[in-house]
């Protein structure tokens, strides 16, 4: 279930919260200000963020400051105006604000995905959960939550119950589940050590395949994969409210051919169709 902070951000991005106040004026940056770009922690963590950073500054003289936070919050605070730039991936929230006209050049940067670990099968026996090479993410969520109930105690599924791409990805699997997740099973963890736990615990979780490759490893293996409700789109984006010089050149850029071969050479991205 949503904590009360995050049914907050919720209600922040939904239509009716996002309407344009009367001192919604843009503010006006120079080169001479930092490009502001807020980023997700898992865009860090996996290396997509810092290749592009990277890369763009190799290309354009350009330096520009990430600001790390989950993709939520990091859209409520570029709605505000407090980012020039946002590197995310939350499409549903995204979309919400670009259908208001708060955010600028919505582009499609890099397809990732999605995958929900756990316990690794034997050759004797099923994980826990019984889910292992399952095709329907949200049918093995729904059964993940059967086999919580059915022996208490056998299954724990971590959450990072944090406004990131992950836990908005993970909340919709649920909705499509018709799973209302709730403890003693569903256990909030701290994002940055969340899979480390998940070892430790022998649970499950859903993480961005690119973070797995990085800080996964038994006992825990990939369960479920390659459904398209797994799907992990990455956008930048400008505000509405700020116009930054170098925000167009870098949305421009990092969706462009040169954005494009840097995504391709990365192992867990692919560059967007």
């Amino acid at each position: 279930m949503l904590t009360a902070p995050l049914r907050r951000r919720h209600l922040l991005l939904c239509p009716a919260a996002l309407a344009l106040g009367p001192a919604g004026a843009q503010q006006k940056r120079s080169m001479k200000d930092p490009l502001r770009v807020g980023v997700d922690p898992a865009l860090l963590e996996s290396g997509l963020a810092i290749a592009l950073q990277k890369a763009f500054l190799g290309d354009t003289g350009v330096v520009f400051r990430y600001v790390p936070g989950p993709s939520l919050p990091t859209l409520e605070a570029l709605e505000r105006g407090e980012l020039d730039v946002a590197l995310t991936n939350a499409p549903e929230a995204e979309a919400r604000l670009e259908k208001q006209g708060l955010v600028h050049d919505r582009r499609a940067v890099a397809a990732g995905a999605y995958v929900i670990v756990g316990p690794a099968p034997t050759p004797k026996s099923f994980d826990p959960a019984g889910i292992a090479r399952m095709s329907d993410a949200a049918e093995a969520l729904a059964k993940l939550r059967e086999a919580a109930l059915g022996v208490p105690g056998s299954v724990q599924f971590l959450t990072p119950g944090d406004g990131s791409g992950a836990h908005a990805a993970e909340m919709a699997l649920w909705r499509a589940a018709r799973v209302a997740p709730a403890a003693p099973w569903y256990v909030q963890a701290p994002a940055a050590t969340l899979l480390q736990q998940a070892r430790q615990q022998g649970a499950y979780a859903l993480v961005e395949r690119a973070v797995w490759a990085l800080q996964g490893g038994k006992p825990l293996t990939i369960l479920v994969e390659g459904d398209a409700a797994l799907a992990a789109p990455v956008h930048a984006m400008r505000s509405f409210r700020v116009n930054h010089p170098a925000g167009k050149m870098f949305v421009a850029w990092i969706a462009g051919p040169r954005g494009r071969q840097v995504v391709a050479a990365l192992r867990h991205y692919r560059p967007p169709a």
